[in-house]
């Protein structure tokens, strides 16, 4: 005789094999799917348990149930880039602009551009609490406020900060316009035009923008889709002397989605005092890690080279634009500089995000958004596996939400982006993340949305498009 919980599990079982429920889903709610079945709980949570045994689903604390990513078609992660040790002149930025275009066409699908969708974020929570602050304090927009930020705002910072494994003061603090308000402070605090600032590739276009806007030159540095940038490399580029920073983002980088180990990030800050050289750490995604909160690499700093950027932009409100910078030794040079651009950062807004932060409800927010994106992540990248031909490679990334994928060797990622855009799909192609426009055969995908019909058909469309491109180079 069939026990109830064996029915229970074998149905949910065809519908993991048939693709109904595919790797990430999220399963049904044990006390959901007890009053859908009319079973008990306690014959759902024994349902589960055997699924788990099965290899079917998988725990994830204070999460859920979600359906194992299957391992059944494994797929080889892209290749790292070979050490080039010449300093290029950057150029991304055409390739970017039509990249940018996309993003103010609603009917394109935005898999190129890195958003999240408003759906998971708490907007209405804090323009609630904007709208309330500027009922209260109708005199706020009608001075300039502190340079460094306001007072409630750092001091929220600062409290963050223990949980980053850091102890910043508050004074530490610079709040900036952004996360690339933060990266260009941090760049013209330590270099000039003419300078050469090492960066890991793949890296996100933005800052190969800001090298580029501020007249420096970037040798790039091998990175690794699991382990992010590649330290012996690292090693030969500062052995030449010519490097005047290092720019990586050791937690969770763009677009690999790489979280490198604490004893990486230990031989990385000290690869920087050996050489003399500062590190501006990119952690704007470090909250996103799907395994939790990694500490930055500034942990490990000991006398104040590592500048540390990050933003709210990944995690709550892109369009608020506030970021921030702990500058270390750097502090004074980037008041000054930050004086000198903006004077200051809107203070209503750093006003709304510090009440937003003191009411205790980021990490719960953040927790459940990384399981969405770790969700969506792994839903993108099985229809990637299903949908693209032969020869692709996929990253598989330990936090973010976006995709690295290597296509077939004789596919161009330009040709592809123009034609996926006459089909009202955005893709990032992969010469925007390298000075020196390597890549031509990867695209960045982003993952930000929740998954639909429609996210399916447009990754099945890109399988499609890539398949007659790798058939009409080889028959060329």
């Amino acid at each position: 005789m069939t026990l109830l919980y064996d029915q229970v599990a074998d149905d949910l079982a065809k519908a993991i094999r048939q693709g109904t429920l595919r790797g990430g889903d999220r399963m049904p709610s044990v006390r959901g799917l007890a009053r859908q079945r009319s079973v008990s709980v306690a014959t759902v949570l024994q349902a589960y348990v055997r699924l788990e045994n099965d290899g079917l689903i998988e725990v994830r604390p204070r999460s859920g149930h979600f359906v194992r990513a299957r391992s059944a078609n494994p797929v080889a992660e892209p290749r790292a880039a070979r050490l080039n040790l010449t300093p290029a002149t950057v150029s991304v930025t055409p390739g970017v602009r039509a990249l940018m275009q996309s993003m103010r066409d609603p009917s394109v699908i935005p898999l190129g551009t890195a958003q999240i969708s408003p759906s998971l974020l708490p907007i209405r929570q804090l323009n609630r609490m904007l709208a309330a602050i500027a009922r209260e304090m109708q005199d706020v927009g009608a001075t300039y406020g502190d340079v460094s930020g306001v007072p409630t705002l750092r001091r929220q910072m600062s409290k963050r900060s223990v949980a980053w494994g850091l102890s910043l003061h508050e004074s530490e603090f610079v709040i900036t316009v952004g996360a690339m308000e933060a990266i260009h402070l941090a760049l013209r605090a330590v270099a000039k035009p003419g300078d050469a600032v090492a960066v890991e590739t793949p890296t996100y276009f933005g800052v190969l923008q800001a090298i580029e806007q501020l007249g420096m030159r970037a040798i790039e540095v091998p990175a690794v889709s699991r382990t992010g940038l590649d330290l012996d490399a690292l090693e030969q580029v500062l052995r030449q002397g010519t490097v005047k920073a290092v720019l990586a983002s050791p937690n969770v980088s763009n677009p690999l989605g790489a979280v490198m180990s604490d004893a990486n990030k230990e031989r990385l800050v000290k690869l920087c005092v050996r050489y003399n050289v500062p590190l501006i750490e990119d952690d704007v995604y470090g909250d996103l890690a799907f395994e939790g909160r990694p500490r930055p690499a500034a942990h490990w700093d000991r006398d104040g080279r590592v500048l540390l950027v990050g933003s709210i932009s990944k995690t709550l409100a892109p369009g608020y634009r506030i970021g921030w910078i702990a500058a270390g030794r750097y502090q004074e040079r980037i008041e000054q500089l930050k004086y000198a651009l903006t004077v200051s950062t809107p203070p209503l807004l750093q006003m709304a995000l510090a009440e937003f932060l003191g009411n205790g409800g980021y990490e719960r927010h953040v927790r459940k958004l990384r399981s969405h994106l770790q969700t969506q992540v792994e839903r993108t990248r099985n229809a990637v596996i299903d949908a693209f031909p032969e020869g692709t490679r996929v990253t598989s990334p330990a936090g973010g939400f976006v995709l690295w994928v290597e296509l077939p060797p004789n596919v161009d990622s330009y040709a592809l982006q123009a034609a996926a855009l006459e089909e009202k799909i955005s893709v990032a192609p992969g010469p925007v993340f390298s000075p020196r426009e390597r890549f031509s055969n990867c695209i960045r995908l982003s993952c930000g949305f929740p998954w639909t019909e429609r996210n399916d058909r447009a990754v099945r469309t890109l399988g499609r498009l890539t398949a007659q491109l790798a058939s009409s180079r080889r028959s060329a």
